[in-house]
């Protein structure tokens, strides 16, 4: 049975869902997180801020982060998954314009703690409506094109952010926050306008197509026997993820320019570079979990972000970091993709949102501890390799983990 296309262009509504998404996650995740580490070299001196402090102000985000996955749940309760993502998204613009304009690193840290919570109202709801729009042979590719907007964001971050610092030396790094939360502004707009909370909102007849029907007549097959320990284990696999892609994310562009002598402007390029590749990670690795299986594409995520961070930590020549950016680039936002799509494997999409809630809240952990570890650790020895290879043994535990998964 064929798809029911529900657009003047015969183009299955269900896409433009997946294109909104793409922008909600460049500017709720993109530019509210992955920019930090292109701004950090430039905001350090400015406000005096040391190698701990940097931790502290990711860590931050990411405690807000924590708080909103929390709240999510009652919040979805009140009001629909739409309207949450726009609301949530002008949090994250404006707080990003307000960061421009802060003089200590205590302003900072609260304000980029309102970003994180933006972040989490956003990215929840959005990732759980993937699997109201696809049957479960799409969901991975579906979520992976959703995931690269972050991808889209570092290559804008990499190259806008070192220019703007070479025009304006002492200010660029403020016009760069400026002018990144007025595009999520826009982006809100565009998500309030597109974004709908179930087929049947574009027409009735939507109930009735492919994806209602795969959806049910998979809920017959599969009564979705979920435990608590299959939830933990789900859990702890989003943990591995989430206390060690963020130790790189925050800190490799510090590590090139402050140990590695590499100039902004390089570093920025190889960090663009990382979001050229990872526009490819979303969508296979999704579509990889769809054809073979989700530990499969899990093992294979792992592994290569582990030789990632050890080529990072380790004192090799320069084509070894060339290395580290291509594992790590290639593979950076597949984890959120495959966990979306097995969590909705395994409880079925009408609980995803509330289940997914429940492992990104302890994925959120992860990215608190994590970054601020790494920068303390940073502190005490002089340089980031501690940290990376913090973040290498956590990534071979992600894998064991995976690898303990059922087919």
């Amino acid at each position: 049975m064929k798809l029911q296309f529900i657009s003047k262009k015969n183009i299955y509504y269900g896409w433009y869902i997946v294109a909104a998404g793409t922008l909600c996650i460049l500017g709720c995740l993109g530019f509210g997180r992955f920019a930090l580490g292109m701004l950090l070299p430039a905001m350090a001196p400015s406000l005096n801020i040391n190698y701990s402090q940097m931790g502290l102000i990711s860590t931050a985000n990411f405690i807000g982060y924590l708080i909103s996955v929390l709240l999510c749940s009652l919040i979805l309760k009140k009001i629909t998954p739409s309207k949450l993502i726009f609301f949530a998204l002008i949090v994250v613009g404006l707080s990003m314009i307000a960061i421009s304009a802060a003089q200590t690193f205590t302003v900072i840290i609260i304000l980029y703690f309102i970003t994180g919570v933006g972040s989490g109202l956003a990215n929840v709801p959005m990732m759980s409506l993937i699997p109201m729009w696809f049957s479960k042979k799409q969901r991975g590719r579906a979520a992976g094109f959703v995931a690269i907007g972050s991808g889209f964001a570092i290559i804008l971050s990499g190259w806008m952010i070192p220019h703007l610092n070479n025009l304006l030396p002492q200010t660029g790094w403020r016009l760069s926050w400026q002018i990144l939360g007025t595009i999520v502004l826009i982006i809100a707009v565009i998500c309030l306008k597109v974004i709908k909370d179930k087929p049947a909102e574009i027409t009735p007849a939507c109930e009735n197509d492919t994806v209602e029907k795969n959806n049910n007549n998979y809920h017959i097959t599969h009564q979705y026997n979920y435990t608590k320990k299959n939830i933990a284990h789900l859990s702890a696999i989003y943990f591995c993820f989430g206390s060690s892609y963020v130790i790189y994310a925050t800190f490799i562009v510090m590590s090139m320019v402050g140990d590695k002598g590499i100039s902004e402007n390089k570093a920025g390029f190889l960090w663009s570079m990382v979001g050229i590749l990872s526009l490819l990670s979303g969508p296979v690795l999704g579509f990889i979990s769809d054809k073979f299986s989700r530990r499969t594409a899990l093992i294979l995520v792992f592994l290569s972000q582990t030789f990632a961070y050890l080529f990072a930590a380790l004192p090799l020549p320069d084509f070894f970091l060339y290395l580290s950016i291509f594992f790590y680039g290639f593979v950076v936002w597949s984890i959120p993709t495959i966990m979306t799509a097995l969590v909705s494997d395994i409880v079925g999409p009408q609980k995803t949102a509330s289940i997914f809630g429940l492992i990104t809240f302890v994925f959120a952990l992860g990215q608190i501890s994590g970054p601020a570890i790494a920068g303390y650790l940073a502190e005490f020895s002089g340089d980031f390799s501690s940290g990376f290879l913090m973040a290498a043994i956590i990534t071979m535990v992600g894998t064991f983990l995976s690898s303990r998964l059922a087919k």
